[in-house]
């Protein structure tokens, strides 16, 4: 007789962005930026939000919470923390805005930015420029700039998917850097 097997997978997809810096890079974020998020799970900010109503705004798409960014210090809301430390799928994400300068081994910069807590995951902002890779066993992600990519004019950036299954221990490709540009038009301001 042949029995059944129960698999049970628990997969999230991960939307994270970074460094919207409205006012300052324009009035509102981009409608494509919430767009792309929709269906994700969760939605994390690297900082330099400057307002909270961006993340009313992407919370349309998704739950949000954010890291404190330099721009970000007189910010009161609930979802934006220095550091955030999350448990999904078995895994420990860090979210924090600054994790430089990048020449430091990963002790000194855990150490500093994070506190000391290790995680699986490192998710970050501050520079602009998009980066995924292995660091001492640590998936370290900076999404890029949404809305000031590699501090240009202000223009559709990069936002970044990650993918996480419970039991399959996260690396690069489990990453998406997406070029907004390059799915959407460039909207006039």
């Amino acid at each position: 007789m042949l029995k059944t097997l129960k698999i049970e997978v628990y997969c999230m997809r991960i939307g994270l962005v970074s460094d919207t810096h409205v006012p300052e890079s324009r009035k509102e974020i981009y409608s494509a930026i919430v767009d792309v998020f929709q269906g994700v799970d969760l939605i994390l900010h690297g900082g330099d939000i400057a307002v909270e109503r961006v993340l009313d705004d992407l919370a349309q798409a998704a739950p949000v919470l954010a890291a404190e960014g330099n721009h970000d210090r007189y910010l009161e809301d609930d979802r934006i923390k220095k550091v955030h430390v999350i448990e999904q799928e078995g895994f420990t994400i860090g979210l924090t805005h600054q994790f430089l300068p990048y020449e430091w081994d990963m002790d000194k910069l855990i150490s500093y930015w994070m506190g000391g807590i290790k995680t699986d995951i490192i998710v970050f902002g501050d520079s602009h420029y998009e980066k995924v890779e292995m660091r001492d066993g640590v998936l370290v992600i900076n999404p890029g700039s949404a809305m000031y990519p590699h501090n240009q004019s202000t223009r559709l950036g990069h936002v970044a998917f990650l993918d996480l299954e419970a039991g399959r221990a996260p690396q690069p490709e489990h990453v998406e850097i997406v070029n907004l540009a390059d799915r959407y038009p460039q909207p006039e301001d």
